[in-house]
């Protein structure tokens, strides 16, 4: 995969601040979109692949980890590289606790910029694939009746097929039946592998 695929939006209140960086970034492959304004910006970002924030912290409409929450509130879990002209560490702290991925001061350097972002959409990426496989699952989870939810619970729980049929109060030959289905429909081939995989789903916790 190339390692600059995915979109870089890139918000900053200053204009030719948008184009320099823009410009820089285009210049190493960036599929780069520049906004200077909050609202503008908040109108078009809605990632339907990897993507990632260059933000700019200080900003007149709204505050860079202000709009931070207010993105991750809305379930849009972007990456975050701050800039800051006059950042502190307690304000960088802050940003990477809450899931920014770096804090660049102002004037930022193009040899602390690039790897920021790939790094930045290395996490999207990463993020992106295990949400589409999680959704995979659940498609595959859905498919299950819900006599077969109710044997793969059992199964999880490293119960054996006569305990199982004892507990349900069928024959084993049936729990034998249903927990072929079960590793079918799942995708999986072993009791290990599924155990993972509703723990990825977790439906463990339920």
């Amino acid at each position: 995969m190339n390692p600059t695929a995915g979109i870089v939006y890139l918000l900053d209140d200053e204009p030719e601040m948008v184009k320099a960086i823009s410009r820089l970034l285009r210049a190493k492959r960036f599929d780069v979109r520049g906004f200077s304004s909050v609202n503008a910006f908040l109108e078009a970002c809605q990632p339907e692949g990897p993507a990632c924030l260059v933000l700019d912290v200080s900003m007149p409409e709204l505050d860079g980890l202000e709009l931070q929450r207010r993105l991750t509130r809305q379930g849009i879990l972007i990456p975050i590289v701050f800039l800051t002209g006059h950042g502190d560490i307690p304000m960088s702290v802050r940003a990477i606790k809450a899931g920014a991925t770096d804090f660049l001061t102002k004037p930022v350097d193009a040899a602390l910029l690039i790897p920021a972002v790939s790094a930045a959409l290395q996490v999207a990426r990463s993020r992106w694939k295990d949400d589409a496989e999680v959704k995979a699952l659940e498609e595959q989870e859905a498919a299950l009746t819900a006599r077969e939810r109710e044997v793969m619970r059992h199964v999880v729980a490293g119960e054996l097929n006569k305990q199982i049929a004892l507990a349900l109060g069928t024959g084993e030959q049936n729990i034998k039946q249903h927990r072929a289905n079960i590793m079918k429909k799942m995708g999986v081939e072993s009791v290990a592998d599924l155990v993972r995989v509703t723990e990825r789903l977790g439906l463990t916790r339920r």
